[in-house]
């Protein structure tokens, strides 16, 4: 094995050490490892330091902002009971006897702005009053839920993780939105077949007890109303409307002021800005004393998710100063099997360290330099290995991750139950969805020019 590629699977296994064995925060991890790797790979001090130091900042200067916004947003649906309402509206439209379905696609929905432990941890109410009010098993419930805000999790942006890979990999945010919905409410999709059928049969051991509580789901009379679907939906179509705006040889590129217009409202900042402002008029009658302290929380929770893809854009900034392919038996024509190799590796350290944000920006950081190498330097390209990437970040949730943890407390599942029902689903959501990279880039790669 080549020295340097022997330095970067030694640096690989150094940031699951640390995060797994001595339990350090990924900035720390993350961090090491960027300057261990720098010294060892031959960059002197003074050319670590600006490696170091122009790689988190040429990643928080392309996402920053974003990440930012988009925590805002969700703090606001949070605290208002928007996340509640678009959960019990859909419910009201699905019905009870379509309860598990209605929560999965809920729980994607509301996981594009909101991360998926505090969505969960929102909405398993529902599950509990669900259970009562019905024939669905408690357990069938949360796994449905569960599922489903992972999904958005890995593949849709403004979510953290594929945002920051977008960033890595030079990839269009328009069009990595698009297929991470496509592709995102297929594992959705595939989780929801596996708690519908797969754990019908099992209970949680709340299930297994009397249920005294005369909870019951009850539409959301909070103020806004169905208005509390704006600030999630509003920034997703003026993205993607800009991204078609910006598409070469787009009817709409010849448009004018429109286009203009289009282009401007869809850049990702302007779009989160406007789905931002959307919050604070369904907040209105909330004290402003109130809503500044919404705002310092969620700026409390982005800062730590900025320094974790800061110092990934740093461990990546140094990796790019090696070769890596002319070290790698990989060809223009290997592709799909580049994709897959990204899964697994991304599945890998996932499973080996539990954080889904963390194995994405590593594999990231390693991709982006084998790209035009392997033949994924088209739009679509890049856009399939961030999916192919966020499919391994979801493979497989188990005892290292936290999202394992509050799925298990609040839902009152045993920890043999989860393994068996969650992390088995995340398992067949990461399988489907490599599936579904790999079958969307054989058939339309060759459309995309690079």
């Amino acid at each position: 094995m080549p020295y340097s590629l022997l330095v970067i699977v030694s640096l690989v296994a150094l940031i699951i050490f640390c995060s797994l064995r001595l339990k350090w925060h990924p900035v720390f991890s993350l961090l090491t490892a960027a300057l261990l790797g720098g010294l060892v790979l031959g960059l002197n001090p003074k050319e670590l330091s600006k490696t170091i130091a122009a790689g988190f900042g040429s990643t928080l200067g392309s996402i920053g902002l974003v990440i930012a916004l988009g925590t805002v947003i969700g703090h606001y649906l949070e605290q208002t009971g928007g996340t509640r309402y678009i959960a019990d509206k859909l419910l009201q439209w699905t019905g009870p006897a379509r309860a598990p379905w209605a929560l999965n696609i809920a729980g994607f929905v509301i996981s594009i702005p909101v991360f998926c432990d505090s969505g969960f941890i929102v909405l398993s109410p529902l599950t509990k009053s669900l259970a009562q009010r019905s024939n669905w098993s408690r357990l069938v419930l949360s796994i449905a839920l569960a599922t489903g805000l992972y999904a958005a999790h890995v593949f849709v942006p403004p979510t953290p993780g594929p945002l920051a890979a977008a960033a890595l990999l030079d990839a269009n945010l328009g069009l990595l939105l698009g297929w991470g919905l496509v592709v995102g409410l297929i594992a959705a999709t595939t989780g929801y077949l596996w708690a519908h059928y797969g754990l019908s049969s099992q209970k949680a051991k709340e299930d297994l007890q009397e249920l005294k509580s005369e909870e019951l789901i009850q539409s959301s009379h909070s103020a806004g109303g169905t208005g509390h679907f704006l600030p999630v939906l509003i920034p997703v179509l003026l993205i993607g409307l800009g991204s078609v705006a910006n598409w070469p040889g787009s009817a709409l590129e010849s448009a004018g002021m429109f286009t203009f217009v289009l282009q401007f409202l869809g850049s990702p900042v302007i779009a989160l800005g406007v789905g931002l402002l959307f919050s604070f008029l369904l907040a209105k009658r909330y004290a402003v004393k109130e809503q500044q302290s919404w705002i310092l929380k969620a700026f409390e929770q982005a800062g730590v998710i900025l320094l974790v893809t800061g110092t990934g854009g740093a461990f990546g900034a140094v990796l790019k100063t090696v070769d890596l392919a002319s070290m790698l038996p990989l060809s223009g024509d290997s592709a799909w099997g580049a994709l897959l190799v990204f899964f697994a590796l991304a599945a890998l350290l996932k499973s080996a360290q539990g954080s889904s944000t963390v194995a994405i920006l590593t594999v990231s950081s390693i991709a982006a330099p084998l790209l035009g190498e392997v033949g994924l330097a088209n739009s679509l390209g890049r856009v399939c290995a961030v999916l192919a990437i966020g499919a391994g970040a979801m493979t497989v949730s188990h005892v290292n991750d936290s999202y394992f943890w509050v799925v298990n407390q609040f839902s009152g599942l045993t920890v043999k139950q989860s393994l068996r029902s969650l992390t088995l689903a995340t398992g067949l959501q990461g399988v489907v969805s490599i599936a579904c990279v790999i079958a969307l880039y054989l058939v339309l790669g060759s459309t995309f020019e690079s």
